[in-house]
């Protein structure tokens, strides 16, 4: 008897330590840390430096430890892109514009970018781009020619090829992707998602074969869909979007998966949050701790999905953790630091 009072000690106050590592949010507190008249959807953290790029062919970087902001202008002939892409290696940092022509670049020997793919192309629209690995990198864009962009590179980024329309899933009417937050690619491993206005894109073996998952995120209109895609480990993923058109509308625009995409469903249906431009898994939450954010504000879960509640009503495109409880965001005309509380 003795032996069994001691097990469920034992039981309780593991049990009770590893509620407490579950970082529970009630608030967040929003520090400024750069503003421009700019708009600025893809940010990424390299070490301890945040990379950004956006309209205006202005990219640059925030040191997260001084908080000392380096900016730069890129231009091309007499275009100023509009960046809506950013990427990094281990050694590089990668940006890409939206429109045509899509420009693609990379940090140069120099110390200046140095364009490595372009192309020129009436309907070409570049939404995101991610890396596997230093050599191995991946980026979409808008259905071209009977299929959704897609290009890779296998050199490091020097070199980008686009896949042929034979390569991938037929294109179905209307399909795109937003260039929202640069998170509608997801990657673990070997395995990647890509998320369109109409259905997911798997492959297992980074990009060299494709297949179609199916989700039940409402997309009859051209302005609906998914918008963003995570995922926490090969099994558990989450997406969100809606319809920026239609903002306060909440059904059938989240959902998840916890077989790799195998099968989709809604959560949240008919409740917070509505259309959110991005999504993200809180580190160290075991995959139950979700942010979602867009310009109609900030929304938590700590149930993997299931409820979620309105942390603030400040609008952002795009967010980034560094741990868990501080992350970055980006909108329209800053850049700001998230800590939650």
């Amino acid at each position: 008897m003795r032996y069994i009072t001691f097990f469920l000690i034992f039981l309780v106050i593991v049990s009770c330590s590893n509620t407490e590592k579950q970082n529970l949010f009630t608030s967040v507190e929003i520090e400024p840390l750069y503003s421009d008249s700019l708009s600025i959807r893809a940010i990424e953290i390299m070490g301890n430096s945040l990379a950004f790029a956006a309209n205006k062919g202005t990219f640059g970087t925030v040191d997260l430890g001084t908080g000392k902001l380096r900016t730069n202008v890129q231009k091309y002939d007499s275009i100023l892109p509009e960046f809506r892409a950013v990427a990094h290696t281990s050694t590089d940092f990668f940006m890409l514009s939206v429109a045509n022509p899509a420009l693609l670049y990379k940090t140069g020997d120099q110390g200046a970018m140095e364009l490595v793919y372009k192309e020129n192309t009436a309907a070409v629209f570049y939404d995101a781009m991610i890396f596997w690995n230093d050599m191995e990198g991946i980026a979409v864009g808008d259905t071209m020619d009977g299929c959704i962009s897609i290009i890779i590179t296998r050199d490091g980024g020097s070199n980008w090829t686009k896949l042929s329309c034979s390569d991938l899933p037929e294109k179905i009417e209307g399909e795109g992707a937003f260039a929202a937050s640069n998170t509608n690619i997801s990657v673990v491993g070997d395995k990647t998602w890509i998320a369109t206005t109409k259905r997911i894109l798997f492959s297992s073996d980074k990009g060299r074969t494709w297949e179609v998952q199916q989700t039940p995120i409402r997309s009859k209109e051209p302005t609906e869909g998914i918008y963003s895609i995570a995922f926490y480990d090969e099994n558990l993923g989450v997406a969100i979007g809606g319809d920026y058109t239609s903002p306060e509308q909440n059904t059938s625009n989240k959902i998840i998966t916890t077989d790799g995409g195998l099968t989709w469903k809604l959560m949240a249906d008919g409740a917070l949050p509505n259309y959110r431009s991005c999504i993200q898994f809180v580190p160290g939450t075991r995959g139950k701790g979700i942010v979602a954010l867009g310009f109609t504000g900030i929304s938590y879960s700590s149930d993997k999905g299931v409820t979620w509640s309105q942390l603030s009503d400040e609008s952002f495109f795009t967010l980034r953790f560094q741990n868990d409880s501080i992350a970055y965001a980006a909108g329209r005309d800053r850049i700001a630091k998230l800590t939650f509380r």
